[in-house]
């Protein structure tokens, strides 16, 4: 007769995979228990990632197109910059331009307001020249002998002529006989007569003594002629209107 105990024992008891999975389960032991936690964890953090990854390929792919479309913009704000740089650029050129001009039209201007200037006797004028001084010894100077001198140091670059340190030669000075001496603008000038004259000292003095040249014409006239070159003399007598060719006066 079968033993009841060894059959409900054989009945219940025979062990399967699947019976000691189960067991495994409700009575796990410690060595099983670290085992499913670590896969517990290992399984969250694998479907964690994934969503994350997810979330970051979407995220990145919308930071990119708004960092596009950002340098778009700030290319486009770049190229604008640039133009109107260099728009002002070439506004500033020109006008820098027009004004280099302005300045050189300036300084041409003012230089030869200058000149006029000196060339009208309007202005004193200082710089190199020579001094003549003519003395009358046995003789009297001619007009013409005289006049040929004032020319021949205007021909030869005499930027200022004076003469006696008071009478401001020009274009329009006219030289007459005198009693005692000569009329240079209607003003009696009596000798020693000095004529001064700014310009290069050298050619200056070449213009009056050159053979046959004023130098020759003074001399006679009964003159005697000195010439000293200066590097620095002063003009300081100028012309106006009133001071235009007028009554005779004496020295």
């Amino acid at each position: 007769m079968p033993d009841e105990s060894h059959e409900h024992h054989g009945a219940h008891l025979p062990e399967t995979g699947r019976r000691r999975l189960w067991e495994s389960i409700r009575h796990p032991r410690s060595t099983q228990a670290v085992v499913a936690v670590v896969l517990a964890v290992v399984g969250f953090g694998a479907v964690t990632q994934v969503r994350s990854n997810d979330n970051d390929s979407d995220y990145a792919g919308y930071r990119q197109q708004d960092l596009i479309n950002v340098l778009s913009g700030l290319a486009d704000t770049s190229q604008r910059a640039q133009a109107e740089l260099q728009r002002l650029s070439q506004t500033r050129s020109q006008l820098q331009s027009d004004t280099d001009q302005r300045k050189a039209a300036l300084t041409q201007a003012q230089a030869q307001a200058q000149a006029l200037s000196i060339l009208a006797g309007l202005v004193p004028v200082t710089g190199p020249g020579i001094r003549i001084t003519i003395n009358e010894q046995v003789g009297q100077v001619s007009v013409n002998s005289f006049l040929d001198l004032l020319e021949e140091l205007r021909s030869a670059g005499a930027e200022a002529l004076q003469v006696n340190g008071k009478i401001r030669i020009v274009a329009q000075s006219s030289v007459e006989t005198g009693i005692g001496g000569l009329y240079v603008d209607h003003t009696l000038v009596k000798p020693p007569f000095v004529v001064d004259a700014i310009g290069e000292p050298a050619t200056l003095a070449g213009a009056v003594s050159f053979a046959r040249g004023p130098q020759d014409e003074l001399e006679e006239d009964g003159a005697v002629v000195s010439v000293v070159e200066l590097q620095s003399m002063d003009i300081k007598s100028v012309r106006s209107d009133a001071s235009l060719p007028q009554g005779t006066g004496g020295q």
